[in-house]
């Protein structure tokens, strides 16, 4: 076990020895410094970026309108397209329903009318019964011992013969019903027929309309499509929406003798001068479309190429 002293020798040992502290070489602080420069360099670049970013959004602001606009121009061509079908696709759903509706009440009245002929053979079963009953009551009443036994066998024939008038009024009933359904059937399948022949000619006109006009609406699909990828995420939305509520389709309109284009609602002449300066994207208070400027339009460089009808 060591002694005191020596534990304190030790001690005070290494205590004055001092302790060696890393100091940093010359080579070391200058790559310390290069990533300190290095790094502000990067937060200064990426400001820079944002900054540039920023401005590049604000001067789009006339990129993105005419792009809507021309999105708009491309979408208004295929609604004038499917407007050439008509009332065509609609008036086909209707005769296809129709003629659905004609099918399900003939089923339905063939279907009665085996129910008819199942209650005319119920009936027929009760006529052979009742009769059966009435011979043997008949054979009963050879052999009977007093008046009694007779007058009681001549009711349950009378009774019998009653069940049978009252099954003939019966079957004569189905029959009758069995007679007016089937006349239904077949008036409902001449029906059926003059409808399948008109839903025939139809399609076949509608067929022709879409032949003449599928190859020119699938080239302004493709277009339309080329054209919302240049549009904003938000703004496509917005105006894809905004044509859904839109009775005739126009998202995006100018003004018109000092009113909105969509819902001629008076504009402003304040706001007149906001939708000019194209600053921001601006709305109609009242019916939602987008407004772009007269000018803009008329000076727009690129123009949207349409296929020659």
């Amino acid at each position: 076990m060591p002694s005191k002293k020596t534990t304190t020798k030790t001690e005070e040992k290494t205590k004055a020895t001092p302790k060696k502290t890393k100091t940093a070489t010359p080579r070391k602080v200058a790559e310390e410094e290069v990533k300190i420069e290095k790094t502000a360099e990067g937060v200064i670049e990426v400001k820079k970026m944002d900054q540039t970013q920023n401005t590049a959004e604000e001067l789009s602001i006339e990129q993105k309108l005419l792009s809507l606009y021309n999105l708009q121009q491309i979408c208004s061509k295929i609604d004038n397209i499917r407007m050439i079908r008509g009332e065509l696709p609609e008036e086909i759903r209707d005769k296809e329903d129709e003629c659905e509706g004609k099918r399900t009440r003939i089923a339905n009245l063939q279907e009665e009318i085996r129910n008819l002929k199942t209650n005319i053979a119920g009936e027929n079963t009760k006529k052979s019964d009742a009769t059966s009953s009435i011979k043997r009551y008949e054979e009963q009443q050879n052999n009977v011992r007093n008046n009694r036994e007779y007058e009681s066998l001549s009711k349950e024939i009378d009774y019998q013969n009653l069940e049978i008038q009252v099954a003939d009024k019966h079957i004569a009933k189905f029959e009758a019903e069995i007679a007016e359904k089937e006349a239904k059937i077949e008036e409902t399948q001449k029906r059926l027929s003059e409808l399948e022949e008109i839903l025939k000619q139809k399609k076949e006109e509608l067929e022709v309309i879409v032949a003449d006009t599928e190859k020119e609406e699938a080239e302004l699909t493709a277009k339309a499509e080329e054209l919302r990828k240049k549009v904003d995420e938000r703004l496509l939305t917005a105006f894809e929406r905004i044509r859904k509520n839109a009775h005739n389709g126009l998202a995006i309109v100018k003004i018109d003798r000092d009113a909105c284009g969509g819902c001629f609602s008076k504009i402003p002449p304040q706001r007149q001068l906001d939708i000019a300066l194209h600053k921001k994207i601006i709305v109609c208070e009242a019916c939602g479309r987008i407004f772009i400027d007269d000018k803009l339009v008329n000076s727009q460089e690129e123009t949207v190429v349409v296929p020659a009808e």
